[in-house]
């Protein structure tokens, strides 16, 4: 399966009014692709086009509620009608209910995974048919570190990452029995540092927080531009999600005592009073939430492996060294 290099694109970002979304639109623009971007917010979706257009890219904006499949639908159609085809898709949007799972109501928790998971399927439905048009090209999904693990005070998100999982892994196999050159990549990130914790509807009291350490957005960024030149399955972003992930897979009872430690505070770490009632975009976007950054930057990290990964020669560098290493470790044991 071979793609199209980015500056021969046409790229539908959806979801790109703040956060990764924007940035990987940005980025996407920046790399030559022409870009269609979409979200609720008009206003976020302006300034983006705006700095896209101000740096010499080309973009065009959506206004859609991915709840609404002829909503999303009218994304891909608006994509093909002005560029005359699609060549990837990236489905970004999500919103975030913090909270004990007895105090959220039926139509909060069903909220999210019409959201986060009927708004992923929606747009492999609708990107789908040009995809297949144009015979050949990715769908890059979002989705989360929770679609593996779960966390606690975070039921509904963590349920709406693992169907989304769920569907990719079907649709995946279904795309290759049929002999389709289509990249479908699930996008797992761990904690970013993006107005995802602004914009979350809390009943925690406090403005919510991820679990620290956060990642930089421009690295999930640099995984989506990957992903749209690299068929990959999946691609987990930032080290705590990979060793989540393996410590998971390894003793899921360890991980539970390493959550009952560490999970529950620290989505409160801010200290912040906010209500329920205050700022969110649970049912509507907040404009001036508008941006890619957070407001958790002095919790940010840089992911090791991520880097490496991005290095090719590095990450030799480092898998010689470490290679080496055991060697020389392994005849010191011998002489004793």
């Amino acid at each position: 399966m071979q793609l199209k290099p980015i500056n021969q694109q046409v790229v539908s970002v959806v979801g790109a009014a703040s956060g990764i979304g924007r940035e990987a639109a940005i980025r996407f623009a920046q790399h030559g692709a022409k870009v269609v971007v979409s979200a609720r917010s008009q206003s976020g979706l302006e300034s983006l086009v705006k700095e896209i257009t101000d740096c010499g890219g080309e973009a065009i904006a959506v206004v859609a509620n991915v709840e609404k499949f002829e909503q999303v639908k009218a994304i891909a159609d608006k994509t093909v009608e002005v560029y005359g085809r699609l060549d990837t898709w990236v489905h970004v949007p999500a919103i975030g209910l913090f909270a004990n799972f007895d105090d959220i109501t039926p139509e909060e928790f069903k909220h999210v995974i019409d959201v986060n998971l009927m708004g992923q399927v929606y747009g492999a439905m609708a990107a789908l048919p040009h995809l297949k048009r144009e015979g050949r090209g990715a769908l890059i999904h979002i989705s989360s570190m929770e679609a593996r693990r779960s966390l606690p005070y975070q039921s509904a998100y963590s349920s709406s990452k693992h169907g989304v999982d769920g569907f990719i892994d079907a649709m995946r196999l279904e795309l290759i029995h049929d002999k389709w050159p289509i990249s479908v990549t699930s996008i797992k990130p761990a904690v970013i540092n993006t107005p995802f914790w602004n914009n979350g509807l809390t009943k925690l009291g406090v403005k919510p927080s991820g679990t620290p350490p956060y990642y930089d957005p421009r690295l999930v960024a640099n995984a989506i531009l990957h992903a749209a030149e690299h068929p990959t399955r999946d691609l987990l972003v930032g080290d705590v999600a990979k060793i989540l992930d393996l410590l998971h897979r390894i003793s899921p009872a360890l991980t539970d005592s390493l959550l009952l430690l560490v999970g529950f505070q620290s989505q409160r770490i801010s200290g912040e009073p906010k209500s329920e009632n205050e700022a969110n975009n649970f049912y509507q976007p907040v404009p001036e939430h508008d941006r890619v950054d957070g407001d958790y930057s002095n919790f940010v990290i840089p992911s090791i492996s991520d880097f490496l990964e991005q290095n090719p020669p590095l990450q030799w560098s480092a898998i010689a060294a470490g290679t080496v290493l055991a060697l020389l470790t392994a005849q010191a044991l011998k002489r004793s």
